[in-house]
């Protein structure tokens, strides 16, 4: 199958990134982040999580960040919620998108969030039902597709099931999650099989954490197999606060990169993604762990030391 002509890019660095990290970022720095992100050309953001604080202290202010966001026109500004609850949380922020997440391991369910699988997915019918009613549409993540921290392998089936049911309740894509980055190409290629055969190809996301270095090369099979829609975020922030060792995700400045090599359209400019990961790392008070945005940055000191 030949690559898509065009990929679309779903950045969760602000949400999927920033809610694993130790210590509360500044509202205005979520702010800021965001909107340099819709200028570097992103048109599908998650802003934050509709969830307690009391489990993911990070995302508290999801609700004032989207009231302080300059919106900008063309761009899905989406977020999480759990429940009914985080549902009017959302639809009172005017969120273009919601998401219900859910896992394709029992164990990981139970720890990530208190239920098994099938308690869950009875938890997210009715959040999909009211919001589709109010029109706004609805992604559902599947987590450890490739690998359980607890329960290792996982198998294609297993997560077919889970998003098979999520498809069948409303869902408008499903997000295949790497959550501790185990995967490698030909793994990839048999999970997207089975799940392609209960849910359309067109229909599927994939989302993968870079633990093993493995995540650019499981993107590009994805591709080659027609996937159209991949997670990723700036200068690889995340993890996952119930996968220890889970490093973050996918760099969105290396994806770019891979994109333009196999001259796959995505609209995103790159110097200026890399100046909104070099933001947020500076104000984490680390660099990115984008290969490409290092070696970009090491080329710019390289130029201004022979031009001295």
């Amino acid at each position: 199958m030949p690559y898509p002509k065009q990929v679309r890019i779903v950045e969760v660095g602000a949400r999927d990134g920033l809610q694993n990290e130790k210590g509360q970022v500044a509202l205005s720095d979520k702010k800021q982040l965001i909107e340099m992100l819709a200028g570097a050309g992103l048109q599908h953001i998650e802003v934050g999580s509709f969830v307690s604080p009391k489990w993911v202290p990070q995302m508290a202010d999801t609700a004032e960040l989207f009231e302080a966001l300059a919106r900008k026109e063309g761009v899905i500004y989406s977020a999480l919620t759990p429940n009914l609850k985080g549902l009017e949380g959302a639809l009172a922020a005017k969120a273009d998108e919601v998401a219900v997440f859910g896992a394709a391991s029992e164990t990981f369910s139970q720890a990530n969030i208190n239920c098994s699988i099938a308690e869950s997915l009875a938890r997210f019918e009715p959040v999909v039902k009211e919001a589709k009613a109010k029109g706004v549409r609805v992604r559902g993540y599947v987590s450890c597709v490739l690998g359980c921290p607890y329960e290792g392998d996982i198998a294609p089936q297993q997560v077919t099931q889970v998003a098979k049911a999520l498809w069948d309740m409303g869902c408008d894509e499903i997000s295949l999650g790497d959550t501790i980055g185990v995967g490698t190409p030909e793994k990839t290629r048999a999970l997207l099989e089975a799940v392609a055969q209960e849910v359309p190809l067109g229909k599927l996301a994939v989302h993968f954490h870079d633990t093993y270095g493995m995540a650019i090369a499981n993107i590009h099979t994805a591709l080659s197999m027609g996937i159209s829609v991949v997670d990723s975020a700036v200068a690889g922030l995340g993890g996952c606060p119930y996968a220890k060792g889970a490093s973050g995700n996918v760099a969105t400045e290396d994806l770019v990169y891979l994109l333009d090599g196999l001259g796959i359209a995505h609209g995103v400019n790159l110097d200026r993604l890399c100046e909104a990961g070099w933001f947020i790392s500076d104000k984490l008070g680390r660099s990115p762990t984008s290969k490409v945005s290092l070696a970009l940055k090491g080329r710019e000191k390289d130029c201004l030391m022979t031009n001295l």
